[in-house]
């Protein structure tokens, strides 16, 4: 075996990692939320990475919104208790919400759609959508562990995650200004980065990352803001 082998090997693997768009996104994502941390709200440096990787990540995210209409039509695997179905299906319709809003956000910010008020209503409506996909998403993940659907750790993990993502979502819209600072919001949006960066290099990763986006009940980690 040359030496080399076991390096060329790990690149191939990185190299695939890296050609995943979601991969690419979760990495803006660390880098978004790492930016708003150090910045704490303050005009900077730090501020402006954390609003440009913003508006680059729109980017990634468009038309994903058919990935959320594909799972809310999805059938479910038989036996799914029906709590955890329509949990699964509400998740499912409000993430594709969310995505579709989130692309008029993005028109906005590129200067195509002109009404700024509006296009500021439509982001906050977005960003309630993906909180409360955020809520499903955490009950869904929550029954699938007390039940032991999956491996523990890797529900222990989307749960821890999926949490993470409430605790952002509630961030961004304000929700708690002086508990939920924009520090707190980026700590907690920089973990959860890493950890949906951590899904996507298991093998099998891929469609995980954030909100209920797979199988109709709702695998955790796929889209966030």
């Amino acid at each position: 075996m040359s030496t080399l082998d076991i390096p060329r090997a790990e690149l191939a693997l990185l190299v695939l990692y890296l050609n995943k768009a979601e991969a690419r996104d979760k990495i803006c994502r660390a880098i978004q939320y790492g930016s708003k941390f150090l910045s704490n709200g303050e005009p900077g440096t730090a501020q402006n990475v954390d609003k440009s990787t913003s508006s680059a990540r729109k980017v990634f995210r468009l038309f994903k919104f058919v990935n959320g209409l594909h799972s809310l039509i999805s059938p479910t695997p038989a036996g799914t208790p029906l709590p955890l179905v329509l949990l699964g299906k509400s998740s499912n319709a409000l993430v594709a919400t969310f995505l579709f809003l989130d692309q008029i956000v993005w028109l906005s910010r590129s200067g195509i759609y002109k009404n700024k008020e509006r296009a500021d209503l439509i982001g906050k409506i977005s960003l309630y959508c993906w909180l409360s996909s955020s809520v499903c998403t955490t009950l869904v993940e929550d029954e699938q562990y007390k039940g032991k659907v999956q491996k523990y750790n890797d529900r222990s993990l989307a749960l821890v995650k999926v949490t993470m993502d409430f605790v952002v979502a509630a961030g961004l819209l304000q929700l708690a200004p002086k508990t939920i600072n924009a520090r707190v919001t980026g700590a907690f949006g920089f973990a959860s980065s890493l950890i949906s960066c951590y899904q996507l290099y298991q093998p099998g990763g891929g469609t995980g990352g954030g909100c209920c986006l797979g199988g109709g009940v709702g695998a955790a980690g796929g889209v966030k803001s």
